[in-house]
């Protein structure tokens, strides 16, 4: 079956395109993040070993062996290329932080992928002032964007919907836009790159590029279950 594809989809994998760099890159905002951190784990195992972790919490990866306290991590190292780690919150059924402090997990992974705060599966979000939780190794700090949030309800779309319409000088009830995205992102200055993840349609990509257009830093759209990426910039 041929592959739908978009005018201007690279061919490049999305570490690349990302320039995912070794050491510890943290993940932050709404759309997709889990999901990005699987997608490229599974692009940089192949040749380096890759730890996915969080400072908050995540669910463990189904697919993935998890090591739940230093010694299991110790050990399962040895024996995979691709693994995660957390500690286990109890009665919840999700992971919070490693037992093993970052810095030393850093020595022992070439690449550290790192979910770096909660959306409440929204596709938009806007951070508390305890928010993100971005450990002090981080090399760069990638904000997913979900596309679906646009033309939505900022007080549907956005996680701390009140928060967003502040930093984007709208009321709650106006629609998400990537002009007040922008505004956010840039009030925030949280970021190194943008990834705006959910593109699925040409309506979605012209969205994503006129988020770029207002931004000064990498901007990359693309769509993580169909696996295709195009660069805005």
């Amino acid at each position: 079956m041929k592959r739908r594809t978009i005018e201007g989809e690279s061919a490049m994998t999305l570490s690349q395109l990302l320039d995912i760099r070794p050491g510890v890159t943290a993940v932050i905002g709404g759309g997709g993040k889990t999901t990005l951190l699987r997608t490229l784990g599974g692009e940089l195992a192949g040749q380096h070993p890759v730890l996915l972790c969080t400072t908050t919490k995540i669910l463990p990866f189904s697919d993935l062996p998890c090591a739940r306290t230093a010694a299991e991590l110790d050990e399962l190292r040895r024996a995979h290329q691709l693994l995660c780690a957390g500690t286990d919150e109890p009665g919840t059924g999700k992971l919070t932080a490693p037992e093993t402090p970052m810095a030393v997990l850093a020595e022992q992974f070439d690449y550290i992928l790192v979910e770096a705060d909660g959306a409440a599966r929204r596709p938009l979000k806007a951070h508390a002032p305890h928010e993100p939780v971005i450990p002090t190794e981080a090399n760069q700090t990638i904000c997913v964007v979900g596309a679906s949030g646009f033309g939505r309800p900022i007080a549907a779309a956005a996680h701390r919907p009140e928060r967003y319409a502040l930093l984007a000088g709208v009321p709650e009830a106006a629609e998400a836009t990537p002009e007040a995205e922008a505004r956010v992102l840039r009030s925030e200055d949280l970021h190194t790159k943008v990834y705006v993840n959910q593109v699925e349609t040409l309506w979605n990509l012209a969205d994503a590029r006129a988020l770029a257009r207002l931004m000064d830093c990498p901007v990359l759209a693309g769509s993580l279950w169909r696996r295709e990426y195009f660069p805005c910039w």
